[in-house]
């Protein structure tokens, strides 16, 4: 029972009548700002990560010495 061509065009049709094309073209730019963004702050993550995984290990090398 998947939706056939038709139905699927109808739809899409009613969208873009009810949102208009700049309106779903500025979500559309939205949702690629929120995309990029969110990637750049999981590779900033990553390289916080690992920039701090020798501070961690240094750190527990010290303690046990103590």
């Amino acid at each position: 029972m998947f939706p056939s061509a038709w139905q699927i065009a109808v739809v899409v049709i009613l969208i873009i009548l009810l949102f208009g094309r700049g309106k779903i073209s500025s979500l559309m730019g939205d949702l690629a700002k929120g995309i990029k963004s969110f990637k750049k702050g999981i590779s900033s993550d990553d390289l916080d990560q690992t920039d701090s995984s020798p501070k961690k290990d240094d750190e527990d090398s010290n303690s046990e010495n103590k």
